[in-house]
């Protein structure tokens, strides 16, 4: 039985640190029954770790991959409605990388999975970090940034590094069809393995449990998507974390 534990990564030193900044990162990890085939990163912006993220989170571990989610809320108070993204989010992610290279995880046996803005960030980390594989659901900014020093995802995608995986909703009004369509188009001229999936609907999210439709129709199209997802998440970690 695949085990989770709290842990703390250590934030690399910055030049400038302020005196009273956070030297360390709190974790949330799950580790595999037997040796570690490789390391996953979970990148959420849930300021609670749901059952379904920690479901997800235990279903990797019990492929083989060490699975790690750095509370990225963690520098800001328990009220704050601020989102995470930019230096803050990136210091985060290169310590919980860090804290996977110390437990004998490879530099390219690294993947990263990011959900909304953090899908956006997971897209961007593929673009300028040392990992094996990458995973976006329902990243935004795909025509106009997210922040001002994130770069529009059209704008970023040649410049992936590693091979990346977009889950898409076609519902959902922050990621509207059509710029996923352009996201597509750019991914596309990247000089690495890349791919598209665009659902109906938006019940295609791994971190979330299933919605019943509030007409009462059938949910099963609900779960097929929802599993598919998950199965395609899985496989492209397989394919390309080796």
């Amino acid at each position: 039985m695949a085990g989770i534990f709290a842990d703390s990564a250590v934030l690399r030193a910055v030049l400038e640190r302020p005196d009273d900044a956070p030297e360390h990162v709190p974790l949330t990890a799950v580790e595999p029954d037997g040796p570690a085939r490789g390391g996953i990163v979970v990148l959420h912006e849930s300021r609670q770790f749901t059952e379904t993220l920690l479901d997800l989170m235990r279903l990797l571990a019990g492929e083989g991959w060490l699975t790690v989610a750095p509370h990225l809320f963690h520098r800001q108070s328990a009220h704050s409605a601020a989102e995470v993204f930019g230096d803050s989010l990136f210091a985060d992610f290169d310590a919980t990388f860090d804290w996977l290279v110390a437990r004998g995880v490879y530099a390219d046996c690294v993947g990263v999975l990011g959900f909304d803005d953090a899908g956006t960030a997971a897209l961007l980390v593929a673009t300028n970090r040392p990992i094996g594989a990458a995973v976006s659901v329902s990243a935004r900014g795909i025509l106009e940034p997210l922040d001002p020093e994130a770069p529009a995802l059209v704008d970023a995608a040649a410049s992936l590094q590693a091979p990346w995986l977009g889950l898409y909703g076609d519902d959902d009004p922050c990621t509207p069809p059509d710029q996923v369509e352009r996201l597509r188009e750019a991914v596309a001229r990247a000089p690495v393995a890349t791919h598209v999936v665009s659902y109906r609907g938006l019940e295609h999210r791994a971190d979330e449990p299933p919605t019943l439709p509030a007409d009462g129709d059938d949910a099963d199209p609900t779960t097929q998507a929802i599993m598919d997802a998950t199965r395609r998440i899985f496989d492209w970690f397989d394919s390309n974390l080796r």
